[in-house]
Order: structure tokens, then sequence, then C-alpha cells
């Protein structure tokens, strides 16, 4: 199973999204081909109702506390309760270290 879909499958047990999307963004980066270590999560949930985004947050990193100690580098995350959501999340930024395109 990819980390993708390992990290898919936490969040989803824990927050019962209405919506998830979880992207391996490595590819864009510096890395060796097939590595998965830099990860872009939109996730809706009733959990993030009432909550800040850094609670949400921590929320997030608590599920996923072994991926973030051993194989993620780099986690972008979009946390919405269902109210906020426009059905769009920001795109992550380009590379600004080790580029690939250098």
């Amino acid at each position: 199973m990819s980390l993708a879909n390992q990290i898919e499958e936490k969040l989803t047990a824990s927050f019962h999204p209405q919506f998830i999307d979880v992207q391996c963004e490595s590819h864009l980066h510096n890395v060796p081909a097939g590595s998965e270590m830099h990860f872009r999560v939109v996730l809706v949930s009733e959990a993030f109702e009432s909550i800040r985004k850094v609670q949400r947050h921590q929320k997030v990193y608590a599920v996923l506390a072994d991926e973030l100690a051993g194989p993620i580098h780099a986690l972008a995350l979009h946390t919405y309760a269902p109210n906020e959501w426009e059905g769009d999340a920001p795109e992550s930024p380009e590379c600004q270290g080790g580029s690939k395109k250098e």
C-alpha cells in the first residue's frame, strides 16, 4: 500500500470526512524517483467545526504521528469544516530549495 493510501485510510477512520484528497507531491521536489515524502492533504470534516486552524492541524499531526516521525518530510494541510468548504483548496507553491528546475 502506498503511503498516500495509508494516510488517507488513517485520516478517514479518524475524521469521517465529507471530502478528502491526499496527493503525493514528492515528484515536484529534488528527491529520488518514486519517493513518498512530500504530501498535500485537503480534509473537510465536521470534526473541525468551531476549532481554530492550529487545533485542526494538531489533530491531524496526532493521527499521523508515526508517519511524521518517519517517512513524511513535508505535509501541506488544508483543513475545513463543511460550512467553510467551497470545493477548492490552494495549490502547493513551487519548491524553493533543491528544485529539479535548476
